[in-house]
């Protein structure tokens, strides 16, 4: 559904929508907002009026929507508010049910390179997308080591690994069980070896069972 924010019924049902249907009244007590460091905050879906205090607070000249475009009247409303404060508002869809392809990670890396800084980064709740995209982060720009960069995958911002989203933690699990073997690259490892459908379907079929026995233990 597309809100006409110009009209005042419009506007009025986005801002319902964006509070009762997807959950922005949660949002407005604890936004899940934190410091990535160099530039960067993650959180969850921010309000036209949390848009307002981080670009004042911070300074913040792009915001990255990782939930895609998107029929909430949350979309519409932050989308209005980046317009009116010359804010970049940037769409990068990643999945919190899927592992990354290797193209969505390369073009993280290139947008993390071209990207205005400081910005912000948020999914709906700043748990699941956010995490993954905030490892990305610290791998693939700050060039920290993935083992570390896993703790944004967290029970802290709302992440639970023994759920559907754990499938996130399996895909770097599995990059650190094989690197554990013989020392490979990050990115060499998602450009040379890395099979994102693969992983899912094993993912799905025994979860992390898969990784002791496939990928720690070796087993054919």
């Amino acid at each position: 559904m597309r809100f006409n924010l110009s009209s005042p019924i419009g506007r009025a049902l986005a801002w319902l929508d964006m509070h009762l249907v997807d959950h922005g009244f949660i949002r407005a007590m604890y936004n899940n907002f934190y410091d990535l460091t160099g530039g960067l905050y993650r959180c969850s879906q921010p309000s036209p009026s949390q848009v307002r205090e981080y670009h004042s607070q911070y300074g913040i000249k792009s915001i990255i929507n990782l939930r895609g475009e998107n029929p909430f009247g949350s979309y519409y409303l932050e989308e209005e508010a980046c317009r009116e404060l010359g804010i970049s508002l940037i769409t990068y869809r990643f999945y919190s049910r899927q592992p990354p392809k290797p193209s969505e990670i390369h073009g993280f890396k290139a947008l993390l390179s071209t990207l205005e800084y400081p910005a912000i980064m948020h999914c709906k709740s700043g748990a699941d997308r956010a995490g993954i995209a905030s490892a990305l982060y610290r791998i693939l720009h700050l060039g920290e080591d993935v083992k570390s960069a896993l703790s944004e995958l967290d029970w802290r911002y709302g992440h639970f690994r023994k759920s559907d989203a754990g499938v996130l933690d399996f895909f770097f699990e599995s990059y650190l069980a094989r690197n554990a073997r013989s020392p490979i690259a990050f990115l060499e490892w998602v450009d040379t070896e890395y099979d994102w459908q693969e992983m899912h379907r094993r993912y799905e079929k025994s979860g992390w069972s898969s990784l002791v026995a496939d990928t720690i233990l070796r087993r054919e």
